[in-house]
């Protein structure tokens, strides 16, 4: 667990946690999906509960240097291959722009009527797009 202060303020948390141990809500989701579900390896976490301040919700540039650094400190302290996360489908339109896509929508939460949308992106190309410099464009 991450936290982020400016001026001296706690601002922020967020979380960051190895997958492959049954402890995230990433990995209960997958199994929804059976074998559309992409593989999980080493070095792949979930970041997730992210939290900032009321005042500082609203502005991304706040965002992407919390999740810049967070990255930034996980990556100096362990293998970090991919991250996943999940999220509403609105908030995903969002973190397209930090380098993540989508591949998984309406996933539900067994015994609850939560729905999610799942996502996962490389860590290089998070790193990039958090960074601020130009993400090359992907051949597909």
């Amino acid at each position: 667990m991450f936290g982020f202060e400016l001026d001296g303020e706690l601002i922020g948390t967020i979380r960051i946690v190895p997958l492959a141990y049954q402890l995230t809500l990433t990995e209960t989701l997958l199994t929804q999906l059976g074998s559309d579900a992409p593989p999980v390896g080493p070095g792949d976490w979930e970041v997730g509960r992210l939290v900032l301040a009321p005042d500082c919700r609203s502005d991304v540039e706040t965002l992407r240097h919390c999740l810049y650094l967070a990255l930034q400190y996980a990556c100096a302290h362990a293998p970090v291959t991919a991250l996943f996360a999940t999220c509403t489908h609105v908030l995903s339109r969002l973190y397209r722009r930090f380098g993540f896509g989508v591949f998984a929508r309406d996933v539900p939460l067994p015994g609850t009527e939560k729905i999610y949308t799942l996502i996962r992106g490389a860590s290089p190309d998070i790193e990039l797009a958090l960074s601020g410099r130009p993400v090359p464009p992907r051949n597909q």
